[in-house]
């Protein structure tokens, strides 16, 4: 099939990418020159394992092409249209859906031929239907439209849009979505077939449900300072149970990335516009930001005040496997940080640089370790955990403290090196703070 990919950021490169390897000729767009002449090149904009060996697969076979708009809309547009370009977050907390109607003014005004729009970036609910009625009929031929969410996780993307859990598609009329049927007809994976916007609800969903997991279990591993239990064991335990499955149970120090805040926030904002107050969803945000302050608040009342310390951050990306930064915990951190008057160096082996006043970024591990009072393990890399431990006291100062955002590491190593070991909830490290408990 014919296809044409607006925007070249996350999902459209992921999705421009595994459509031409799947067999399609894709045009990939993006309004940004420079990154078109990258990915002309066989340069990926953003890190994601293997993607690179299918930008050049795909442009050696000639199914993958990059332009920008200047080549012409009507000559860009195909019989699949995807918008996947950005939806950030506004200050009021609403998903910023400038670029997402641009791009559709801009094909309905341009289109000559008939096609089909498939909506993959994350869209306020409401706005397909709002698309249609603004744009799609008044254009001069018939454009029929399709929500297709994406559910990609960076680090995972390619494996996730060949081993997805779903296609999800919505439409007014069901036979609009034949030409997505025979898109997908190499996934095998169930496809559910429903309206526009309960295809929106359902993207929003899938990932206030997941932060609802991630803010509970930080919850309980709160209270497991409070009352000594471990949160690991915790963790498992109510993981074996099959309704709730051992997936998003790791405590720690919060989600951050670039779906997770911006997605919870957008619909505890839509709610609100449409006059319902989300409370459960304003809690799982509260929590969230709250957790990133435990390092920040234990490690200041565990040295009596940071003013002169040196406090190494390990990890700066929201996650391991991804150079992303967007909303990480660690780079929240550091402001904090640097109020309390820490020194505050980092490390991370592949995310993008931070630029921060007063904030040294190391080139090692070891250079950041090196005459620190403190270290905050705020990403679960493997190179942080696998760390020689008797090594790490050797080069750091007292009290010598590791902070594990992440409950990644092995704490009986740690603390067999005499180094102080604080975690959340996990036993033996410090209690819970009372500033956390309101």
């Amino acid at each position: 099939m014919q296809v044409t990919v607006i925007g070249a950021g996350y999902v459209g490169l992921i999705a421009a990418v595994c459509l031409a390897e799947s067999g399609h000729t894709v045009k990939g767009v993006d309004v940004d020159h420079a990154k078109v002449e990258a990915l002309r090149a066989g340069r990926s904009p953003i890190y994601e394992p293997g993607i690179e060996e299918l930008i050049a697969s795909g442009l050696a076979s000639g199914r993958l092409s990059f332009h920008t708009p200047d080549d012409g809309w009507r000559e860009l547009i195909s019989e699949i249209t995807i918008v996947a370009v950005g939806t950030p977050m506004a200050e009021s907390g609403a998903a910023d859906l400038s670029q997402v109607r641009d791009a559709v003014a801009a094909l309905c005004a341009e289109a000559d031929i008939p096609f089909t729009l498939v909506m993959k970036s994350t869209v306020a609910v409401g706005t397909g239907n709002s698309l249609i009625e603004r744009f799609l009929s008044r254009a001069g031929v018939p454009i029929t439209y399709v929500s297709n969410p994406e559910f990609l996780r960076e680090g995972r993307a390619i494996s996730d849009w060949y081993e997805t859990d779903r296609i999800v598609l919505g439409a007014a009329d069901p036979t609009h979505l034949a030409p997505l049927r025979d898109l997908y007809a190499d996934i095998v994976a169930p496809v559910l077939e429903t309206d526009i916007a309960s295809a929106e609800t359902i993207k929003y969903a899938s990932n206030a449900f997941l932060a609802t997991k991630i803010s509970f279990i930080n919850e309980i591993a709160n209270f497991c300072d409070v009352v000594g239990a471990d949160i690991d064991d915790v963790s498992h335990g109510i993981g074996m149970d099959a309704r709730i499955s051992p997936h998003f149970l790791h405590a720690g120090i919060g989600y951050g990335g670039s779906c997770f805040p911006k997605d919870t926030r957008a619909l505890d904002f839509i709610a609100a516009m449409n006059g319902y107050q989300f409370s459960l969803l304003k809690s799982v945000i509260d929590v969230n930001n709250r957790q990133r302050l435990l390092p920040v608040i234990r490690l200041t009342d565990a040295m009596d005040g940071m003013d002169g310390r040196r406090i190494a951050l390990l990890g700066l990306s929201f996650k391991p496997h991804t150079d992303d930064v967007r909303e990480s915990p660690a780079v929240d951190m550091i402001p904090l940080l640097l109020e309390a008057g820490a020194s505050v160096v980092t490390y991370d082996p592949l995310a993008v640089p931070v630029e921060m006043d007063g904030v040294e970024r190391c080139a090692t591990v070891w250079e950041a370790l090196a005459g620190a009072s403190a270290v905050i393990v705020a990403t679960e890399w493997g190179e942080f955990s696998a760390l020689d431990w008797s090594r790490v006291r050797g080069v750091m100062e007292e009290p010598a403290i590791v902070f594990d955002g992440r409950n990644c590491l092995d704490a009986d190593a740690v603390r067999a090196a005499g180094l102080t070991y604080m975690a959340v909830g996990r036993p033996g490290a410090h209690r819970i703070d009372s500033k956390l408990r309101g």
